[in-house]
């Protein structure tokens, strides 16, 4: 399998119908009592959220009103990329495989 690189970054705020944001919060709600990886699609990128991610509240409140998120925090796992095996030290043997047995019996 190929490493996968690390994604660009990306701040996007994307609003749905009350409907959908319920549904959504549904899924995740689901997702987190039932300690399983959480799917979604937000401004056409799939997201995929580990079941142990960090689950936090915020409340601002200023001059232009106030405001609630639901934060979702995760690592991002960024694989090595992969190396070439060093070649094998010694020497063959010329027609070294293993003989099959057979059992009997």
């Amino acid at each position: 399998m190929p490493a996968r690189k690390a994604k660009p970054e990306r701040d996007v705020t994307k609003a749905y119908p009350l409907s959908q944001f319920a549904d959504k919060l549904r899924r995740l709600a689901d997702a987190v009592e039932g300690g399983q990886r959480f799917r979604i699609q937000v401004a056409g990128e799939r997201v995929s959220i580990p079941p142990d991610a960090m689950i936090s509240v915020e409340h601002e409140r200023g001059e232009d009103g106030e405001e609630v998120e639901f934060q979702i925090t995760w690592k991002s796992p960024v694989l090595p990329e992969k190396t070439e095996k060093p070649a094998a030290k010694g020497k063959a043997k010329a027609g070294g495989g293993a003989k099959a047995r057979s059992k009997e019996g």
